[in-house]
């Protein structure tokens, strides 16, 4: 059965064909803000492992706090980072009342402000907001065969019911990286993502 998997998996993937996942709402957290959150000597608790090698979604929860309303019980993922960031939708934007500018995950500079609780305290970072670019890992083999560089832009063509293309999507390479492309809510939505669904790579010429 892992055979026939993999034959099937290299097969979609020689085919440019990329599975696509969604990503809700979550925060990437500093050692030093777990602490501030969760208490001194606090660290995340894993949950249950995520796609990408290394990454878990963790035990701890947040509440997000913006001009309009608060948002409870937001995913923290782990391990921890270097900068603590909020990722959104355009839509929970509008909801919580914060203003964030689409950017790749880790690029914070010049994001938006939002403070973040939790149970043993409380933050408010001046930035770290933001509506997250969507983007494809690839593994350093599956990016020779189909002849992808790291942050080249590409198109993805979601195949679905309701087939919608998204322009400039990024391509980030890694070893160590699942072939996976990761979208958020909105626009899974726009595209009725449910389920396993594909993405077809068209390389810009």
């Amino acid at each position: 059965m892992e055979r026939l998997i993999k034959q099937v998996t290299e097969s979609l993937e020689k085919a440019g064909l990329v599975e696509i996942e969604v990503s809700a709402r979550h925060v990437h957290l500093t050692a030093e803000d777990v602490e501030a959150l969760f208490g001194k000597g606090a660290v995340l608790h894993p949950k249950r492992p995520l796609s990408q090698k290394g990454q878990f979604l963790s035990e701890e929860r947040v509440t997000l706090v913006g001009k309009k309303r608060k948002m409870e019980r937001v995913a923290v993922l782990g391990p921890v980072r270097r900068d603590t960031q909020v990722e959104l939708s355009v839509s929970d934007c509008v909801a919580l009342g914060v203003e964030a500018p689409l950017r790749e995950s880790g690029d914070v500079e010049g994001t938006g402000p939002i403070i973040i609780e939790g149970p043993a305290g409380s933050l408010q970072i001046s930035q770290g907001a933001m509506v997250a670019h969507n983007h494809i890992h690839v593994p350093t083999q599956t990016a020779a065969r189909l002849g992808l560089k790291d942050k080249e832009r590409v198109s993805v063509k979601i195949l679905t019911e309701r087939p919608v293309t998204f322009e400039d999507v990024i391509i980030r390479v890694r070893e160590d990286f699942n072939f996976k492309m990761h979208i958020d809510f909105d626009e899974a939505n726009a595209a009725s993502v449910k389920g396993f669904t594909l993405g077809k790579i068209i390389k810009h010429t």
